[in-house]
């Protein structure tokens, strides 16, 4: 990445561009985010060097939300496309896995590097490849921490397969009713029996959570045990995912189990067969009470209904963040096909918001609704607009629970592609909700409801965004203040010499760029109409605005 000989013998400025990443988008919203404190950083680095005469080029590079796995990065593409051009001398980063994460693509940017007679500085690591002693160290570095990384996966890999297969245990957490003795699981003749009062006590109460309040009640806890480090763990009461997990451990019947498939161990069993078996019957049983909602306030509600635009399953999954917690549904990432589409995730509330939504709106559609029956009276009509305002109170004032079995009924299918969402429901069944004898309907056929959704850009990529329901997006005070600032910039530069720019120049040159937006952008920002994902801070790390308006409403989410 050094210039060579070529770099280091020639004089005058060298221009620096600050390259920043973030694998997440969790945060890029806030006023001053990660991109902005490695911006930060390198920024004062570069400063500390102008006695080298290095220079920060106005443009920035950012790519928020995108791993550093991928070249497909947008900020990085347009880097090295300046740095072929000729535009950029040294790449400033704050670490060097923030410009890449894989020696492959790094190999591929040295070659683009080198070609162009530029290098790239890492501000928090001893690399500086402007010298060929650093570019060589982190080559050597960088290619022996994968290849030890695979060599010593690939073998304890194999090793505990071989073992496993072989009966013997592993390690780990020591699971209650064992000790460990000569590296073998020892039945504790105490702890073996609370583990089949558990078992026993599962098939009388019937359900996981009655067993907790149960197990909590008798002061029974999970194993106590001290770690090499010291630590304490365990001796606390059961979870309801540790509960779950004991229940289907099949080391209490004497297996051992590596990837799915379970080997006869060579410890004792403390759960005969039969007790276990019978266990595992209930635990599937009530799989089916969940779907349905049985034992949930809020379940999910599209659970088993919904897939993705590839044909993969989408789940329910959640994040807890300050005490609170988000669902969302998520592609299976384990349905892998060939060429599929990128994996999704949705919010799960706002989808199920649309959804239902989406529902009444089809319900409502009496013509729709009655476009294959023979003949319908005014009588029967009337019925079904009566069933109509029952399903929307119905929707509107009902619980999760109660709703779930319902869109159950009606088998409603969703499928999520990766610009629009579509649902399907048994249009018979859907009739039949409304209005008990509509012996009217012919029967056949299902009922299409789209989801209100819309591309926008995300990261490396455009991403499918519901629309929100019932709400519209407000006047932005910031973005508003960035477009009158951008006037008065522009105006500020009007008619002077652009060639030399001092950093007061480049400020205003920044900022100006937003001056020349399309009229309708502008006209939709000052109206509040803008997309939900369009700030202020967005338009301003934009490094290079199409002047084509068209480009620009597809590149900020109105087209």
């Amino acid at each position: 990445m050094a210039k060579g000989r070529g770099q280091q013998e020639r004089s005058g400025p060298r221009r620096c561009a600050i390259y920043t990443r973030k694998s997440t988008e969790e945060g890029l919203d806030q006023e001053f985010n990660s991109l902005d404190a490695q911006r930060e950083a390198c920024e004062a680095y570069i400063l500390s060097q102008r006695h080298e005469g290095w220079l920060l080029v106005a443009d920035r590079y950012d790519d928020g939300g995108i791993s550093g796995g991928t070249m497909d990065r947008p900020g990085l593409q347009r880097l090295l496309t300046d740095v072929r051009s000729d535009q950029v001398d040294i790449i400033v980063v704050y670490k060097v896995d923030r410009l890449t994460r894989a020696l492959s693509d790094f190999a591929k940017i040295v070659d683009i590097l080198d070609a162009a007679e530029a290098s790239f500085v890492s501000i928090t690591q001893a690399f500086n490849t402007t010298t060929s002693m650093g570019r060589l160290t982190l080559n050597v570095l960088l290619s022996f921490a994968q290849f030890e990384r695979e060599v010593i996966s690939e073998r304890v890999r194999d090793k505990i397969a071989a073992s496993k297969a072989k009966g013997m245990w592993m390690g780990g957490r020591v699971p209650l009713g064992y000790d460990v003795i000569a590296r073998k699981l020892i039945p504790n003749d105490a702890e073996a029996a609370t583990v089949r009062h558990i078992f026993q006590r599962y098939l009388e109460v019937g359900t996981v959570p009655t067993l907790l309040d149960d197990l909590r009640v008798a002061g029974i806890v999970t194993k106590a045990q001290t770690e090499r480090d010291g630590k304490k763990r365990g001796g606390v009461p059961f979870s309801r995912g540790a509960l779950h997990h004991f229940l289907k451990n099949r080391i209490y019947r004497g297996d051992i189990v590596h990837h799915e498939k379970a080997y006869p161990g060579e410890h004792d069993a403390i759960v005969s067969d039969a007790l276990f078996d019978a266990v595992q019957d209930q635990l599937a049983e009530n799989i089916g009470d969940r779907r349905s909602g049985k034992f949930f306030r809020s379940p999910s509600l599209l659970a088993g209904m919904i897939r993705d635009g590839a044909d993969r399953p989408m789940s329910p999954s959640h994040t807890l963040k300050a005490g609170k917690r988000y669902r969302y549904y998520v592609s299976n990432s384990a349905a892998e096909l060939e060429h599929a589409q990128p994996a999704i995730r949705l919010p799960a509330k706002a989808l199920e918001a649309s959804l239902l939504a989406a529902l009444l709106r089809a319900a409502v559609d009496t013509p729709a609704l009655i476009e294959t029956a023979t003949t319908i009276s005014a009588d029967q009509i009337s019925r079904l607009r009566t069933g109509q305002r029952h399903l929307a109170d119905q929707v509107n004032n009902a619980r999760s629970s109660t709703l779930r079995p319902m869109l159950l009924s009606l088998d409603v299918q969703v499928t999520v592609e990766l610009d629009r969402i579509v649902a399907t429901c048994c249009k018979r069944r859907l009739v039949e909700k409304l209005d008990p004898d509509a012996s009217w309907t012919s029967g056949s056929g299902r009922a299409v409801f789209d989801v209100p959704a819309s591309l926008q850009r995300c990261g490396q990529e455009r991403k499918l965004r519901l629309d929100p329901v019932g709400d519209k997006s407000s006047r932005d005070p910031k973005l508003v203040g960035l477009i009158i600032r951008a006037q008065a910039a522009r105006e500020q530069l009007s008619g002077s010499d652009l060639s030399v720019l001092s950093p007061a120049r480049r400020e205003l040159l920044r900022i100006a760029r937003a001056s020349y937006l399309a009229p309708d952008i502008v006209t939709a920002i000052f109206e509040g109409r803008q997309p939900s994902s369009l700030r202020a801070r967005t338009l301003e790390r934009i490094g290079v605005l199409p002047l084509c308006w068209e480009a620009q409403r597809e590149l900020l989410g109105f087209s």
